[in-house]
């Protein structure tokens, strides 16, 4: 069974990546395969929510790097991917895609905490319309 979205409007949606590291996804919600596709209004929602997702991740997870990354090309639909990372998590300095550099066990602050906490922020903020 799926996940609920940690956030979702007109404009996009927020998942959780099941993953050894704090990890989201920004989907855009109308059918879009390249960013440039997007409107001007999705494209705005996305860098807002990169940036805002971005310095919560940095406050509270404390981590050495963020990774922001979009391909879409197993699945062609525009999303980004956001990353904390740790000089310790198993593929860091690689890419998560990458090979294995070490075993791993990380010792990280709850992400459901850190999903409600981010909740509030979302819900704070001036946005799209929730979807129906």
């Amino acid at each position: 069974m799926k996940e609920a979205p940690v956030f979702e409007n007109a404009l996009i949606r927020i998942e959780i990546e099941p993953a050894e590291i704090p990890w989201l996804k920004i989907f855009a919600t109308a059918p879009c395969k390249e960013f440039s596709e997007c409107s001007p209004e999705t494209r705005a929602e996305i860098f807002e929510l990169l940036d805002l997702i971005e310095r919560e991740m940095l406050d509270y997870f404390q981590p050495d790097k963020i990774n922001i990354a979009s391909f879409a090309n197993y699945l062609p639909q525009v999303h980004w991917h956001i990353m904390a990372r740790f000089a310790y998590d198993r593929h860091f300095p690689e890419p998560v895609w990458g090979r294995k550099q070490r075993k791993a066990d990380l010792d990280l602050p709850p992400m459901d905490r850190f999903v409600e906490r981010l909740r509030g922020k979302l819900s704070r903020r001036q946005s799209a319309p929730a979807r129906d």
